[in-house]
This record gives C-alpha cells, sequence and structure tokens, in this order.
C-alpha cells in the first residue's frame, strides 16, 4: 500500500461561480454562514444565562448591518491606495463580495448597533456581549474560509509542507488576460512566483477557533459576567492577530516599519486585558431574571 501525502495545500480553481448570470461567491457564503452560526449559538448562550428566547436576533437585525458597513470603512480608510489611488476604480470600495472587511471596524459599528438595539429592548449590553462572543469569534473562523477561495491574506514564500499553493487566476472571459481577483479562473494551476506561501488565513482561522473553546471553558468554568467574558474574547483574538500580522506579506500601510494592525491588535489586547480585570469588581455574572424580565417588560410595552 502506498500512502499519499500532499506536499502542499492546493487554492481552490476559483472564488465565485454563476447560476445563469447570478455570481455564486464563495466569500459572500462564508460570511453569511458564519452571520447564521453566531446568532444561532449566541441564542443558545442567551436562553442558558436566562434570557428571553428571540433576543439574539432581535439585536442582530441592527448590529449585523452595523458590522459590516464599519468593517468595510475600516478596510478602506486604512488601505485607500487599493481604490483612490491613480488607475484605481473607486466605486470598487463598495465591492464588498471581492473581500475586505476590517474587524475593528465591524466591532465597532456592530457594537454600536447592539447597544442601540439592547436599549430598546432593556437588556444590559455587557450581559449580551457575553452570549455571543465565541459565536463572533467561531464566525471570523468561517469568514476566513473566504479569504481562502478568494486567493487573499497570506504570508511570504515558504517550503513548510503545510504551504499554500496559489495559483495566477485569468480572467474568464478572455484567458490571455491574467486576473488575480477573485472573479478569475486558474486554467493549468500555474502557480504564482512566491508559491507555496504561508496560509496565515488558516492559522487565524485555527486560532479563533482555540479561542472561541478557550472563552467557553473559562465561561463555564468562572461564571464570567458584566462583559467579561466577550473580553476574554477580545483579547485571545488579538493576541492571535498580533503574530499572524507580522507573517502576512499582503499590502497594508505601516507605522515604524509594522503593519498598522499589528499596533492596534497590541493597543486593543491591553484595554481587553484591562477591562477583564477591573469587570470582576461588578460582582457575579447577572441575574437570569433580569435578563429575562427586560426583554418580557419590552414585549408588554410593544403590545400596549
Amino acid at each position: 500500500m502506498h500512502s499519499v501525502f500532499l506536499a502542499t495545500i492546493p487554492s481552490p480553481q476559483q472564488g465565485v461561480w454563476y447560476l445563469g448570470s447570478i455570481p455564486i461567491r464563495a466569500y459572500a457564503l462564508c460570511i453569511i454562514a458564519g452571520i447564521i452560526v453566531a446568532i444561532w449559538w449566541g441564542e443558545r448562550r442567551w436562553q442558558e444565562r436566562g434570557g428571553a428566547k428571540g433576543a439574539v436576533v432581535d439585536i442582530a437585525v441592527f448590529a449585523v448591518p452595523f458590522g459590516i458597513v464599519g468593517g468595510r470603512l475600516y478596510h478602506v480608510i486604512t488601505d485607500p491606495e487599493l481604490y483612490f489611488a491613480p488607475g484605481k476604480d473607486p466605486i470598487k470600495a463598495l465591492y464588498i463580495w471581492d473581500g475586505g472587511l476590517g474587524i475593528w471596524g465591524a466591532i465597532a459599528l456592530g457594537g454600536l448597533g447592539a447597544w442601540i438595539a439592547c436599549r430598546r429592548k432593556g437588556i444590559p449590553l455587557p450581559a449580551m456581549a457575553d452570549a455571543i462572543a465565541p459565536g463572533i469569534v467561531a464566525a471570523q473562523a468561517i469568514g476566513r474560509l473566504g479569504n481562502y477561495f478568494n486567493q487573499e491574506l497570506y504570508g511570504a514564500h515558504t517550503n513548510l509542507p503545510w504551504g499554500l499553493e496559489i495559483y495566477q487566476r485569468f480572467d474568464p472571459n478572455n484567458p490571455t488576460i491574467p486576473d488575480q481577483g477573485p472573479d478569475g479562473v486558474a486554467f493549468g494551476s500555474i502557480p504564482l512566483p512566491d508559491s507555496p506561501v504561508q496560509p496565515t488565513f488558516l492559522y487565524e482561522l485555527l486560532w479563533n477557533l482555540a479561542v472561541a473553546g478557550f472563552v467557553v471553558w473559562m465561561d463555564r468554568r468562572f461564571k464570567l459576567g458584566h462583559g467579561r467574558a466577550f473580553a476574554l474574547y477580545v483579547a485571545g483574538y488579538t493576541l492571535g492577530r498580533f503574530w499572524i500580522e507580522l507573517l502576512r506579506t499582503d499590502t497594508a500601510n505601516h507605522i515604524l516599519g509594522l503593519r498598522v494592525n499589528v499596533f492596534t491588535s497590541a493597543v486593543v489586547f491591553i484595554g481587553a486585558i484591562v477591562y477583564f480585570i477591573v469587570a470582576r469588581s461588578r460582582g457575579p455574572r447577572e441575574d437570569p431574571e433580569l435578563l429575562s424580565s427586560a426583554t418580557k417588560s419590552d414585549e408588554k410595552e410593544q403590545a400596549v
């Protein structure tokens, strides 16, 4: 018997398929799948903590669109040369389906949307944040699969056995014109010069899943409340993002020779740790009666 081992990880031949004239984009499907998982898992955790059924879905109606807009804004603001440099098409700054969502902007504006929704329903935002924390980081892991299909977010050349093969993609309507974007198709799997490369998207995917498991374990063991589970997620994610950013070679703005996201990760990590420690003084996890009564009172007001 012969054992077959992959010397490298192959990339998908393409990241978009067509149903008639309708494009089906892997990146968009991964984002949608991540959102569904985050809502489903958050709903389960919310009810386990004493919250009323359906609250997470109501919050998501505000948080998700806010988060998508915030994520795109952060990406465009921190990498403006991709859209506004000479020869670039500014309208593509709106093309979310081509990839490019900054998690910092998504969390910031998504948090604003969640705060608005929580105020409307009388729900403590920190309690809701604790419930959805593992689901959010799991959604980020699923979203990284979209980067795999788009052939983006990778590092430098490597000879490691898990190196990622990236291929030259071409315009499917004119195979003589190279198109390395997500709309291109690889014909004959022609590798790019730096291939194989460090699969940093995969490192982050696995790290995010580990963070989700760690947050759940810590939450069950110590009954975290008042936003501490969410702070733990933020600290865990940024710790991983810090070292993964150091491996990435895709286009990014730099400060003092380091990528902007390296500094952002460090600052946010420190803030999350400080909050995690300080919030301990707020005492035990929120009373389940508080979480359930808040939603019930909101339902009564709507019924009047």
